[in-house]
């Protein structure tokens, strides 16, 4: 029950702020969720034009609108759905969202992360980037050259180790 009104409320709050962007415009508020031609979508906004957002899952869609419900802010994408990089990657199948809420710490934005329903993994970066998806449960910290500071939950045992 907990979870199904944390999914209505963050479903709420993201159609009350495109409902909100409208009028601020001076446009007719209405829904039309294909109107998106440039940066604003839903509960969060993308950094670039550039930043491939439209394939975002309904539930990945929740965790954003939740962290932007509990941070009073909205996030700013950075990194969407990718074509490149590694094999697996969340990004490569449009499950993933690099992002930042500008005036927030790092600190407050993870915190929203973890209690957001249905959210995934949740990896922080030195420049202050906050990865979340709607994979599997898994916690990182990665910040270094070369593999170098990159550390990784350990499921088994529950405790952040250090890998090279």
């Amino acid at each position: 029950m907990r979870r199904a009104c944390s999914m209505l409320l963050a479903g709420l709050f993201a159609l009350s702020t495109l409902a909100i962007d409208g009028a601020q415009a001076g446009e007719e508020t209405k829904l039309n969720f294909k109107k998106d031609k440039g940066r604003v979508t839903l509960a969060y906004a993308t950094q670039t034009p550039r930043v491939q957002h439209r394939c975002f899952p309904g539930r990945l869609h929740a965790v954003l609108a939740h962290i932007a419900a509990q941070t009073g802010r909205r996030p700013l994408v950075t990194s969407g759905n990718r074509s490149g990089g590694r094999r697996g990657s969340y990004h490569r199948k449009c499950m993933a969202a690099d992002i930042r809420v500008p005036g927030v710490s790092v600190g407050r934005i993870i915190a929203a992360a973890k209690t957001a329903p249905g959210i995934g993994g949740i990896g922080t970066y030195c420049n202050g980037i906050v990865h979340v998806d709607v994979g599997p449960k898994r916690r990182w910290n990665y910040c270094g050259a070369r593999g170098r500071g990159l550390a990784k939950l350990n499921k088994s045992k529950s405790k952040v180790v250090a890998m090279r």
